[in-house]
């Protein structure tokens, strides 16, 4: 073997390195904006966690915010309103599950369970009807007081559990927490 051949070895190695190496940096040249696109916009990581001024809240009121593009009802529920749904008898429920993000999976759908504060004044959830999307109307609209989904005739009580109609499951409570007059979403 001559000392020519062993030149033409290592270039040949040398050459397929090089062309393997710029293969891997075009291939991820190409794939990286197909990954980075599944990102989450920076107007969706802002809406992330928002926190919503509650001190102007009356008692028997609710406000709407908007969360990662759907509506939250906050309501300052009344001492009427909190007995009604504390004297609810849980076996009558439809969806007897929490639907609450901030308790453990599977708890039940009472209303200390579903209810922000400890006293049951504060109630956050979502507010889209779980039947098909829709937006339910609230301000005691319905049969049990708490809110109606007009176009399918869904009703939710005034913890925001289903209690008659096509919905599936309660109105989900999303991550929420309050401090003062500030509730925190997310």
């Amino acid at each position: 073997m001559s000392h020519a051949d062993d030149h033409s070895g290592t270039r040949r190695d040398f050459l397929y390195y090089a062309t393997a190496g710029a293969g891997v940096v075009v291939t991820g040249a190409a794939v990286w904006p197909l990954v980075n696109q599944m990102n989450p916009s920076a107007d969706v990581q802002a809406l992330a966690s928002i926190d919503v001024d509650v001190s102007g809240v009356e008692v028997g009121t609710q406000i709407t915010a908007l969360w990662l593009g759907k509506p939250v009802f906050i309501r300052r529920r009344t001492a009427e309103e909190i007995e009604a749904a504390r004297n609810t008898d849980l076996s009558a429920l439809p969806d007897p599950v929490a639907q609450n993000e901030n308790i453990d999976a599977g708890a039940d759908a009472s209303d200390a369970n579903r209810a922000l504060s400890e006293d049951g004044e504060w109630l956050v959830m979502m507010g889209v009807c779980t039947h098909l999307g829709c937006v339910p109307l609230g301000d005691g609209a319905g049969d049990f007081g708490g809110w109606f989904c007009p176009c399918h005739g869904s009703h939710y009580d005034t913890a925001g559990r289903i209690r008659q109609g096509p919905a599936p499951t309660n109105l989900p409570v999303p991550p929420a927490v309050l401090d003062g007059t500030t509730i925190t979403l997310g």
